[in-house]
């Protein structure tokens, strides 16, 4: 259900960032945005999906 979106959330953060981003399907519609081990946004946390925006902004946030 989700892998669309979030194929298109990789390809919007790898263009913006120029970094590699894997997406890796799970189970039970549950999505995570990781990040060196950090989790950047939880589907089940926020209850709702990710803008690619907010994303690249915490990623930023993250630093190099």
């Amino acid at each position: 259900k989700h892998l669309p979106k979030a194929s298109g959330l990789a390809a919007s953060v790898q263009q913006a960032l120029g970094i590699d981003v894997d997406v890796v399907e799970g189970s039970r519609g549950q999505f995570d945005v990781e990040a060196e081990g950090t989790l950047v946004f939880s589907k089940q946390n926020e209850q709702r999906f990710p803008e690619a925006d907010e994303i690249i902004t915490a990623l930023r946030a993250l630093g190099p």
